[in-house]
């Protein structure tokens, strides 16, 4: 069973890992989260994968900021907030027909805009 769990986590943390790196462009994919996720499921599964998230240039960053300091940088909060606000609106106000999808975006946006806003600034 141990196995198992493994392979099961292991196959997680590639998933959540691809969709944190498809969240860094779209708004409604919370990246560090994800990250956080996927750095917790490889640590779990694999030493290798977990390192090479920790040493990834683009992503370790953001793990060791948030866990050391629960922050996050200066630029990578100005990016998901312009991201959020640029392509939420866009998403939610022309390429979104359905009220009630609609709805439901504007949500999600304001939930993640309020969730970012409220993030600390890495020193």
């Amino acid at each position: 069973m141990v196995g198992k769990s493994k392979i099961v986590y292991l196959i997680a943390g590639m998933l959540l890992t691809a969709l944190a790196a498809v969240g860094i462009v779209l708004p409604l994919l919370p990246t560090t989260p994800l990250l956080l996720l996927a750095a917790w499921c490889f640590a779990n599964s694999s030493e290798k994968c977990h390192q090479w998230l920790m040493n990834h240039r683009l992503f370790g960053p953001i793990i060791k900021n948030w866990h050391e300091n629960k922050c996050i940088p200066k630029r990578a909060k100005i990016i998901a907030v312009a991201s959020i606000l640029i392509f939420g609106t866009y998403a939610v106000g022309f390429a979104i027909e359905q009220p009630v999808i609609r709805i439901a975006g504007t949500v999600f946006l304001l939930i993640g805009l309020i969730s970012v806003l409220r993030i600390k600034v890495c020193p």
